[in-house]
């Protein structure tokens, strides 16, 4: 999907954005405004995010109505707008050109050598990480990532270094359309079934992402993941350079001895250099094995993109984290209160991992809002494993974004496969809140997991427990 190549922003004309508010989108707007390109866009509501691009010189608009792409050259969507949407319907009507997000984010990049970060987990934090770091070296990139970085003001910037570093959204193909010299996968565990049908049609696309690394590029990818370690060496046997990373010793980049503490971890790091190999300590201000392996990645890609390795490692320790990623909304009576955008089996084991790591012995309790009714169903019993690793977890009704409600599909799906007390069922937020905040004790980690509205929760939290 969208595997041409790249347009010149230059020739889109004034470009219409729809959905402009979304964090993808708004990157796409706020890199096309540094190019010069003038721009538009709507959303259903106002946001701080709309009126922050308002400020960089788009004309912004609340509510979606025809009228809005007049004057438009080129109208860029996501998968989430349907044809139905009246401004996509004007556009085809038009005759306007209709581009997808992925393909108008190449397009901001033209001219760029790009890093491209893939892969089921980890994508926002190893993108995030990789800019940072590469600041950190003199590099001054360009990114666009699925979300605000405080170390770098935004979730979008263009600088005027040569590099360019893209989150690359594997959820619906889009992710063919960059054509990176280097390629980061984190892990190819299936998901998004809803769009690939299949496990084994997901793989298929990620072959298919590797295949647009440009000649001479290189393919970054974790040693300790199954599927990418099966991709590396797909690319190997045909020629292809792989960097490899991980807890595994005959990974290029090798992580040892990771040692948690507070809200931070510590590893040694090793790496090949001309004539040998060298070790360095790595010390991270984010907690988790999970972020030590997206540190380990973005390392790698900096020394395939030429930093060096030093001031690589001086900016990885200066990265506090991404908007949503074991992010901290505040203490109340000496409960911390996080949240995490996790929403895959995989994701949540993480995130409750790494919040056992900062607990430092003290418990964990989380709410937990399944996101797709598809993604529910597929993996409910191993949401309900992944979950047990707290002490109690409350698990919501289902946020279906863009799916309809499926008949039997609910947070009590997951809840049915517990083996013990501390899974349960809670289909109502304001329930959830009140059986955490019930728990809860001094030195405990409270965590709100999920790609929905469950983000709201944690000042709900902090005020009930202010209460209590």
């Amino acid at each position: 999907m969208n595997s041409q190549q790249p347009l010149d922003p230059h020739a889109l004309g004034r470009v219409h954005l729809i959905g402009m508010g979304g964090a993808g989108m708004s990157a796409v707007a706020r890199l096309l405004l540094a190019r010069g390109v003038p721009v538009s866009g709507s959303d259903a509501k106002d946001s701080a995010g709309l009126r922050d691009l308002e400020s960089l010189g788009a004309t912004v608009f609340v509510g979606q109505d025809a009228a809005h792409v007049a004057g438009a050259s080129t109208v860029v969507v996501s998968t989430a707008i349907r044809e139905q949407n009246p401004e996509l319907a004007a556009a085809r009507g038009a005759g306007l050109r209709v581009l997808h997000r992925s393909q108008a984010l190449a397009a901001a990049m033209h001219g760029r050598r790009v890093i491209a970060v893939a892969g089921t987990h980890g994508k926002t934090t190893t993108s995030s990480m990789t800019a940072v770091a590469l600041r950190a070296a003199g590099l001054r990139p360009s990114w666009a990532i699925g979300a605000h970085v405080a170390d770098l003001g935004a979730n979008a910037g263009f600088d005027a270094g040569e590099w360019f570093v893209a989150e690359a959204d594997e959820s619906d193909g889009s992710f063919m359309a960059y054509h990176p010299e280097v390629a980061v996968v984190t892990n190819v565990e299936p998901d998004h079934l809803d769009h690939y049908g299949s496990a084994e049609a997901f793989h298929r696309a990620f072959d298919e992402f590797s295949d647009t690394i440009r000649e001479g590029g290189t393919l970054v990818a974790c040693a300790d993941d199954p599927g990418a370690a099966r991709l590396a060496e797909r690319r190997r046997t045909r020629g292809g350079a792989v960097l490899s990373y991980g807890t595994d010793p005959g990974a290029d980049v090798v992580l040892s001895e990771l040692t948690p503490h507070g809200t931070g971890t510590t590893c040694r790091i090793g790496f090949p250099v001309p004539g040998g190999r060298r070790e360095a300590l790595l010390e991270l201000a984010v907690p988790g094995a999970h972020n030590a392996a997206d540190a380990a990645a973005a390392f790698a890609a900096g020394c395939a993109a030429g930093a060096d390795p030093e001031q690589l490692l001086a900016g990885l320790a200066d990265f506090h984290g991404s908007a949503r990623r074991f992010d901290l909304k505040g203490e109340q009576g000496g409960v911390r209160v996080f949240d995490d955008y996790a929403h895959h089996p995989t994701e949540v084991a993480a995130a409750l991992g790494a919040a056992r790591d900062v607990a430092g012995g003290r418990r964990v309790l989380a709410i937990f809002q399944p996101h797709l009714y598809s993604r529910t169903r597929e993996f409910a019993e191993a949401f309900c494993r992944a979950l047990e690793l707290a002490d109690l977890a409350c698990v919501t009704d289902v946020f279906g974004a863009r799916e309809q409600p499926e008949p039997g599909i609910t947070g009590a799906t997951i809840t049915g496969h517990a083996r013990n007390g501390r899974v349960v069922s809670t289909p109502a937020t304001r329930e959830a809140v009140e059986a955490v905040v019930a728990r809860a004790e001094p030195g405990d980690v409270v965590m709100t997991v999920g790609a929905g509205d469950v983000t709201t929760l944690g000042p709900q939290v902090l005020a009930a427990l202010a209460r209590h």
